[in-house]
C-alpha cells in the first residue's frame, strides 16, 4: 500500500470586496484579456455545452475533459514553449497563431470524442475562426499554420488516449457477500464504469500512488457514527434533512465536470485571466479531476474485492445491520435512500474526490470568494458566493442523498485535494523563471 503524500500549498483566503457586474474579482497578477476573444474559455464553454447536450455520464466526463484540454494546452504551449508539455513534445512551425491552434485543437478533439455532434461543432469552429484577429499582423499564413498545428496536436492526443484502457472489455465485477462487502443492488448486476479503474493516468505514475488506505472497520466508533448519520439524514422519507438539503442532494448528483468547469469558466472571466493562464488552469482542472477519477475507481475496485473491508452501500448496510458485529447499528428492512444508489462500491466516493480536486485547483489561482452559477439538468440553478461553499454542499449532498458515509466523504475529498496539489506542482511547470503558483 502506497502512502499518500499530501502536497499542500499555502492558498490565500482573503476575501476581495470589490464586486463588478455581480462577480467578485479577487485574483492578483491576472492580466485582462481585452477585446480579443479567449478561445480557451470559448471552447471550454463549448465542451461544457456538449456534455449537457449529449447528457454524458459523469463517469465518462473527466477523461473527456482532460483529453480536450490536453490538446488545447499542448497546441498553445508548443508554439512558444513556456511550460513542460503534457504529451506532445514537438514544437510548432514558426509564426503559427496561438489562437488558431487552440480553436483547431479543441474542435478536432471534440469531434473525435463526440462524432454525433460534428455538424454543430463545425459551425462553432467556423464562427470562432471568423472572429479571429490577424494575430499581430501575420494574417492568414499565421492562422493556417496554427490550424494545421492544432489539428496535429489533437490527433496525437486522441491517438494516445485511444489506447489508454478505458474502453477495454472487462469481466463483470460483483464484489462479494461477506458482511460489509459491496454487492450490486438490484436491478444492477455488476459494477458500473469499471473501465475507469484500469485507465492510464495523465500525470500520476499509477492509480495507487495516492492510495488512502482501507475504510473504517465495522466495529469502530467511526462506522457507528457513519451508519447512524446516513440512516437519519439520507432516508427517502422521515429524514432529519432541511428542505434545502433535500433539494441539494439531486442537484449535486449532476455532472461534476459540468459543475466545476462552469465555475472555473465564470471565475476566469470575472478575474480577466490571461489566455496563457486560462490555458494552464483548465488543463490542471480537468487533468486533476481525471486522475482523481481513475484513482477513486481503482480503489473502489480494489477494496470492493476484499471480503475484509467495509465497502457496502448504506442501503445494504442498513437493511442487513443485524448481520454485522456492531451492537450499536440496528436494521431497518424498509429503509430507502433519497437518491438511487450508484452501482459501484461505497469506498472511495467519486463526487467528493472530484470536488476536492477541482476546488484545490481553483483555490490555487483565486481567492475563495467568487460568484458563479451552476446547472444540473432538471434542477433549479444554484448561485454560489465561494468555492468552498460549493465544495461543502457537493460533499454533504452524498450523505443527504443516502449514498455515502461521512467518513468516506471526508477521506475522498482529501484524496482529491492531495492529487490536485501534486499535479499543480509537478505538471506543466515553467521552463524558465518561478513556478506559476
Amino acid at each position: 500500500m502506497t502512502r499518500i503524500y499530501f502536497w499542500k500549498k499555502a492558498i490565500g483566503m482573503s476575501v476581495g470586496l470589490a464586486i463588478s457586474a455581480g462577480l467578485v474579482s479577487a485574483s492578483s497578477g491576472s492580466h485582462p484579456v481585452g477585446d480579443r476573444p479567449d478561445p480557451v474559455l470559448e471552447w471550454n464553454k463549448i465542451f461544457i455545452d456538449t456534455l449537457i447536450a449529449t447528457n454524458t455520464a459523469n463517469s465518462s466526463s473527466q477523461r473527456l475533459g482532460a483529453i480536450v484540454h490536453t490538446a488545447i494546452f499542448d497546441a498553445y504551449n508548443g508554439i512558444d514553449r513556456r511550460y513542460t508539455p503534457i504529451h506532445v513534445v514537438q514544437t510548432a512551425p514558426p509564426g503559427a497563431s496561438r489562437r488558431a491552434a487552440v480553436i483547431a485543437a479543441a474542435h478536432t478533439a471534440l469531434v473525435g470524442l463526440f462524432p454525433s455532434r460534428q455538424d454543430e461543432l463545425d459551425d462553432l469552429y467556423w464562427a470562432s475562426l471568423a472572429a479571429l484577429s490577424d494575430d499581430d499582423g501575420s494574417g492568414g499564413q499565421s492562422r493556417d499554420r496554427g490550424i494545421s498545428w492544432g489539428n496535429l496536436v489533437a490527433q496525437a492526443v486522441l491517438a494516445w488516449r485511444a489506447a489508454d484502457g478505458f474502453g477495454v472489455p472487462r469481466p463483470p465485477f460483483t464484489g462479494g457477500n461477506a458482511v460489509g462487502q459491496w454487492r450490486p443492488i438490484p436491478p444492477s448486476t455488476s459494477m458500473s464504469a469499471q473501465g475507469l479503474a484500469f485507465t492510464q493516468m495523465f500525470v500520476l505514475d499509477s492509480n495507487d500512488q495516492f492510495d488512502p488506505g482501507p475504510p473504517r472497520a465495522l466495529t469502530t466508533a467511526t462506522y457507528t457514527d457513519d451508519f447512524n448519520e446516513v440512516k437519519a439524514l439520507g432516508r427517502l422519507t422521515g429524514s432529519t434533512r432541511t428542505a434545502d438539503q433535500t433539494a441539494l442532494a439531486p442537484f449535486w448528483e449532476g455532472n461534476a465536470s459540468v459543475h466545476w468547469n462552469q465555475a472555473a469558466n465564470q471565475i476566469a472571466r470575472a478575474n480577466h485571466l490571461s489566455l496563457e493562464r486560462s490555458n494552464r488552469l483548465f488543463a490542471l482542472l480537468n487533468i486533476a479531476m481525471a486522475d482523481t477519477a481513475f484513482t477513486t475507481w481503482s480503489r473502489k475496485r480494489f477494496y470492493g474485492s476484499l471480503a475484509t473491508e467495509v465497502t457496502w452501500r448504506p442501503l445494504t448496510a442498513i437493511r442487513l445491520a443485524e448481520s454485522d458485529p456492531n451492537p450499536d447499528t440496528h436494521a431497518d428492512p424498509d429503509w430507502l435512500p433519497l437518491i438511487t444508489t450508484p452501482s459501484h462500491p461505497e469506498y472511495l466516493a467519486g463526487h467528493p474526490s472530484l470536488n476536492g480536486a477541482a476546488a484545490t485547483v481553483l483555490l490555487s489561482y483565486f481567492d475563495d470568494a467568487q460568484f458563479f452559477e451552476l446547472t444540473t439538468i432538471g434542477q433549479p440553478n444554484r448561485i454560489y458566493g465561494s468555492i468552498s461553499q460549493a465544495r461543502e454542499d457537493g460533499n454533504n449532498a452524498r450523505v443527504w442523498g443516502g449514498m455515502h458515509y461521512p467518513s468516506t466523504v471526508t477521506i475522498s475529498d482529501e484524496n482529491g485535494e492531495a492529487i490536485a496539489s501534486y499535479i499543480i506542482v509537478t505538471a506543466m511547470q515553467p521552463l524558465h523563471g518561478p513556478r506559476p503558483h
